[in-house]
């Protein structure tokens, strides 16, 4: 999950699906409320999705999008992303993980934790540093869908 409200920031997401909704076609993510990622992306209100094909996971950039947080790194540069403008929106995607969704925010909603199940808050948000962590919702229209290519500047 890309978003680039004040600056670029990239987070390796667990939880997202698509879908359709309202006759649009959809992408759907799950952002912490503590995450860097999450004011960022109420801000901009898009964000760019980029996932791996075979043969081309570079776990170098997972392991940095995925540990480390945009208030502390400059995760463009620790993890030598190669970012390229989107075709739609103003969230860049990135090459070395090249098939990319544009979306826009069409709605959001926090979980409601009471609406739960038990079991699921245990296993989820009652543990360690994610205790009490709830996600947002966010569904993105999605507005533009491709993969860049290795020859892309």
């Amino acid at each position: 999950l890309n978003t680039n409200a004040e600056k670029f920031n990239s987070m390796v997401i667990g939880w997202g699906h698509s879908g359709v909704i309202w006759g649009l076609p959809t992408f759907t993510v799950y952002v912490r409320q503590s995450r860097y990622t999450k004011p960022a992306l109420d801000q901009a209100k898009e964000f760019t999705v980029s996932v791996p094909l075979e043969g081309r996971l570079d776990k170098d950039v997972f392991r940095i999008c995925g540990t480390q947080s945009g208030r502390d790194v400059d995760k463009e540069k620790a993890a030598r992303l190669t970012l390229v403008e989107a075709e739609q929106i103003h969230t860049p995607g990135i090459k070395e993980v090249p098939l990319t969704l544009e979306c826009k925010v069409l709605y959001q909603q926090d979980q409601v934790l009471a609406d739960i199940p038990d079991e699921v808050i245990q296993r989820f948000y009652s543990r360690g540093t994610d205790a009490g962590d709830f996600h947002t919702a966010y569904i993105g229209q999605i507005v533009s869908a491709y993969i860049i290519r290795e020859d892309t500047p």
